[in-house]
């Protein structure tokens, strides 16, 4: 099922005959840089992304709103771009400015927001299958975790501890209205804030997916899928709707100053394509779609040059010892790639490693590019 997601960005709306669209609202251009060969014009292919698109034309893919002349609104609710339109390049008024041409004919139009059945062919912002995982299986709630949720309390063979895929359950707490497709997850613990003092939430790992067989007041459950040996005490959630997610590289609109909190494997280092845990959210303002710049904090250094400081005579050291301190110079952060943003909970993100110089740490910063 979640196979099907389609993470897309509706930058442009298919329209009912062919044509060239052109979204005209303000813009800061004036900063814009195009990458070196820019190209005049590209075919967008099967399998593109529009990060990788965005980076044909721009030296700082999530500059791309802008370019595209894209106001907040219509950033918020993006339109379709497919395989086979043309994007173009041109200047106007000395500004860079992308278009996009369906077909043979060319007609100027608002955005507007159009269903369409092609909504899975659409090009997407990055590749979902890096980021499917974490859509909608991996859960941070609040200290109450899923303690209201339905719970696994036996299994059809008493006598086994252990269960997977095609075993029987017993679950007490399914609602009916619910439906009968359920995702099955273990509570996890706590997600701390950078050097453990405070607790932004409660990660709950996804387990599997079960369907009821008959409802009752403890319902018959089948495992069908199993990422891991199925327990009693492990917990189910009614499995979401399938939907598009929709997202826009972007600056987030305020300034913002995470921590990276955990990153994927052995939690000491990462790179490009891997997802990591950041400890900002809805609550500090971030959306998904929000571009963040990795930075590396460099630890402070000896300066070499003659101290200034006041000399200490270390009277207790024989021969007696005059002590002067060293003096420390910090430099400054070293910014070394960017991450997106593309799902938040209040105090927790989850953002993907676009592009990096160096491997990204916990501890590194994220901030507004």
């Amino acid at each position: 099922m979640l196979q099907q997601f389609t993470i897309a960005l509706r930058l442009l709306a298919a329209t009912a005959a062919a044509g060239m669209l052109v979204l005209a609202a303000p813009v800061r251009a004036q900063d814009l840089q195009l990458a070196d060969k820019a190209p005049s014009s590209y075919t967008v292919q099967k399998g593109d992304t529009l990060w990788g698109i965005s980076g044909k034309f721009l030296k700082d893919p999530w500059r791309w709103p802008d370019i595209w002349r894209m106001n907040r609104e219509e950033i918020k609710n993006p339109h379709w771009i497919y395989p086979g339109d043309v994007v173009r390049l041109d200047m106007v008024g000395g500004k860079p400015q992308l278009s996009l041409t369906r077909g043979s004919s060319a007609e100027r139009v608002s955005p507007t927001v159009r269903e369409s059945n092609f909504e899975a062919a659409a090009i997407p912002s990055i590749p979902p299958g890096d980021i499917e995982p974490y859509l909608s299986k991996n859960l941070v709630t609040g200290p109450d975790g899923l303690a209201d949720t339905a719970e696994i309390i036996q299994g059809r063979n008493e006598g086994r501890m252990v269960r997977g895929r095609g075993d029987v359950v017993y679950v007490v707490g399914i609602d009916p209205k619910a439906g009968d497709y359920w995702y099955i997850y273990r509570p996890g613990g706590p997600i701390n804030t950078y050097g453990g003092s405070d607790v932004l939430g409660y990660e709950s790992r996804f387990i599997g997916t079960g369907r009821v067989e008959k409802f009752g007041e403890a319902s018959t459950v089948r495992i069908e899928t199993a990422d891991s040996e199925v327990l009693l005490g492990d917990r189910l959630v009614p499995a979401p709707r399938n939907v598009i997610v929709n997202y826009v590289p972007r600056a987030p609109d305020n300034p913002i100053d995470a921590r990276i909190l955990h990153v994927p494997e052995t939690n000491t280092e990462t790179g490009r394509g891997y997802v990591v845990t950041i400890d900002k959210g809805t609550k500090d303002g971030l959306a998904p779609g929000d571009v963040l710049a990795i930075y590396h904090v460099v630890e402070p250094m000896v300066d070499p040059r003659p101290s200034k400081q006041q000399s200490t005579i270390l009277r207790f050291i024989e021969p007696t010892t005059i002590f002067t301190p060293a003096v420390l110079v910090a430099p400054a952060d070293e910014r070394v790639g960017l991450m997106f943003v593309f799902r938040t909970f209040a105090y927790v993100s989850y953002a993907i490693v676009l592009n990096t110089t160096e491997p990204v740490r916990p501890g590194d910063f994220g901030r507004k590019p």
